[in-house]
Formats: structure tokens, sequence, C-alpha cells
């Protein structure tokens, strides 16, 4: 079986969202960043390069890639500030559509397709919202198809930004394409206050930036024990009281004649070679 492949470029619709892979033959030059018309499943539409030209096989992407129409010329890049104005009047309307219906959702983002064939709107809502009347008023007043995209809460704050507990843009508007699963284990892991409030974002749920340093604290923390567990020291059960993984340092409570006292020993204790040096095995 033969593996197909060709010379592809990654392309975003909507910023950071998915990325699509198009191949691109003949024409201008493209570069990263560049903007270029192509066909996706709404329509002609305009996305931006983000990666490429890269060789990828078919079997990798998932499917036959299509080809880049062309870059964007002055022509098309002033249909592109038209269609965004309109766009804009478009989400302007419909916010106020929502209030005179009640609906209980709210408008994020309205976008055009380039060939204006299509009207996509991002919404976010708590609730499960019935939007017949919705798009029935707006489909008679735009004369377009249209599609009701819902979001969920941390794709919504990605949409409408947000600073972050650092003081920077909020990771998911600046970078982040994916979001990955971050779960408790990680803040405990870490040593930080179990305060939900503390520990999540503008959208309620657990900061992003926990996973990126997650692997160094598991690395530093292999093989030292866990608070409140019992071990051996010395040939005598201790008690794990704390782990300070800034110090790298653990407080053991050992019971020396009939006494409880506190013993501090470093993380380097519990490697394998120091253990050896203190006649364990």
């Amino acid at each position: 079986m033969i593996d197909l492949e060709a010379e592809v470029y990654g392309v975003e619709l909507d910023r950071l969202g998915e990325i699509y892979y198009y191949s691109y033959i003949d024409g201008e030059k493209i570069k990263l960043n560049d903007y270029v018309i192509v066909q996706s499943e709404n329509g002609f539409d305009v996305g931006r390069v983000v990666m490429g030209p890269k060789m990828m096989k078919f079997e990798e992407i998932g499917y036959e890639p299509k080809g880049i129409i062309r870059k964007l010329s002055e022509e098309d890049n002033e249909i592109v500030r038209e269609i965004k104005q309109e766009a804009e009047k478009v989400a302007e309307y419909a916010k106020i559509l929502v209030k005179e219906l009640g609906l209980k959702m709210r408008i994020l983002k309205v976008r055009y397709t380039f060939d204006k064939t299509k009207l996509i709107i991002y919404f976010g809502s708590d609730v499960r919202v019935d939007f017949r009347e919705f798009v029935k008023i707006l489909a008679k007043k735009y004369k377009v198809r249209i599609e009701l995209k819902q979001v969920g809460i941390r794709d919504e704050v990605k949409i409408i930004g947000s600073l972050g507990l650092c003081g920077q843009q909020a990771c998911c508007c600046r970078f982040l394409r994916d979001f990955s699963s971050i779960k408790m284990e990680l803040a405990k892991t870490q040593q930080m206050m179990i305060n939900t409030a503390k520990i999540s974002g503008r959208c309620g749920k657990l900061l992003c930036c926990l996973k990126y340093e997650n692997d160094f604290y598991k690395e530093v923390l292999k093989n030292v024990p866990s608070e409140n567990t019992t071990i051996e020291y010395e040939g005598k059960p201790a008690k794990v009281v704390t782990v300070n993984i800034f110090l790298k340092e653990v407080t053991l409570q050992v019971i020396e004649e009939n006494q409880p006292i506190l013993v501090k020993i470093p993380f380097s204790y519990f490697n394998s070679d120091s253990k050896r040096k203190d006649g364990q095995e």
C-alpha cells in the first residue's frame, strides 16, 4: 500500500482554533501569518497560515488536503474589512434580539464566510436554549444561511479575552489552541493552596498553567514519600509530617526514648544511593 503524502500548510479559520491542512502548488509565495482564501465546509473562507510548508502523509492528516485558492490581494483585504464591519453590525442586532426574545444566551462573536453564503454566530449559555425563532428572524432579515455554534465556558473566555492571575493575558487568549484536562492532583503535587478561587481562571476551571511545570515537580518528588504516610527511618517507624518541595526537605516525626521528635532530612536521602549509605535497601 502506497503512503500518499503532500506538501501542506496549516491554516486556522478562527484565531487559535483548529488547524486545517491545505496544499499549494502554483501562485504567489506563501509564508507564515499570510492570509489566504480556502474552501472549508462552510464555503469559501479566509484563514491565516500558521504552519508549513511541511511534507505530511494523508494518513497523518486524516483526509486528502484541498488546495489553497490564493493569497489575499489588496482587493480581497478590502472585502474582508467590509465583511467584518457587517458582521459587527449583525452581532449588535443579535444581542438586542436576544434580549427582546428573553433568551438566556451570550452572543460572543459573529462572522461571515468570505463568499457571504453563511453567517456563523458563536454563543455561550448555561442552559438549554430554544433559538428557533431567533434564527428565523435573522435569516429573514439577512437572507443567508445561519449556523449557531455554542461553545464551552473555556472557549468563551478564549473568545472574549481575559487577564490571568499572573497579570498577563490569559494563556487561552494568547497561545493555547487546545485545552488539556486539569485535575486537582496537579495543584496538590505543586503544593499550592487548595483554594479553588485562587487556582482557577476566569472560566471557573482550574488554571491551565498548572500543567506547565507538573512534570518538573513529579521528577523532583520521585521516590519522596507523601505527607501523612509512615516510612522506616534508621530502623524506626517515622511519620511524614511535611514535604517542602522548595527547600527539598522532608520533616519526619520519629519516636526517640518514648518522645516524638521532628527530624528534617533532604530529598537526596530517598535516592537509592543515599539509602545504601545508611544501610537500607
